[in-house]
């Protein structure tokens, strides 16, 4: 079935017969493809007042386990974003009453972001239809090709991490 890449790709083979854009087909295919999830999980985010990045960081702190509190650098790393990007983010998240900021006992210098109880009430609400919508973006594979598709998402992901 051809698509909007191939098409493309046929483009370049026209004007360019003699350079090789094989590689277009996988990272075209890839960055189209997170541009649909991104757009389809936005529409369940939306459904409970949030976005990616909002869930991101309240998952993140629901997923550390009780009592759901972890200072902004382990935030920032677990949750995969800048520090600058964290510290808006908590502003944010703060002014809706979704975390709360305190100061680390163990780090007089130090803070703590933790989870409110309404923070937990909007993500846990919002958990289960988030997983829901990416099992039906991925019901047309095998578990298989899932595995499959996993090992080579992440050989990408190493390949573009790595400096060169």
């Amino acid at each position: 079935m051809a698509d909007q890449v191939d098409r493309i790709l046929e483009q370049w083979q026209a004007e360019k017969p003699e350079l090789d854009v094989s590689p277009m087909a996988v990272i075209g295919r890839l960055s189209r493809t997170a541009l649909a999830v991104d757009s389809r999980l936005a529409v369940t985010f939306a459904r409970y007042g949030l976005d990616a990045s909002v869930f991101d960081v309240l998952a993140t702190l629901l997923r550390s386990g009780a009592p759901y509190r972890v200072s902004p650098a382990a935030l920032a790393r677990d949750a995969m974003i800048s520090s600058s990007a964290v510290a808006q983010r908590l502003n944010k998240l703060q002014s809706r009453g979704l975390v709360s900021r305190a100061a680390n006992p163990d780090d007089g210098r130090g803070t703590l972001v933790a989870l409110t109880e309404a923070g937990r009430r909007l993500i846990d609400a919002a958990l289960a239809p988030h997983v829901e919508t990416e099992r039906t973006l991925i019901a047309g594979l095998s578990r298989e090709e899932q595995a499959t598709l996993v090992g080579l998402l992440q050989r990408i992901s190493a390949a573009a991490a790595h400096d060169t």
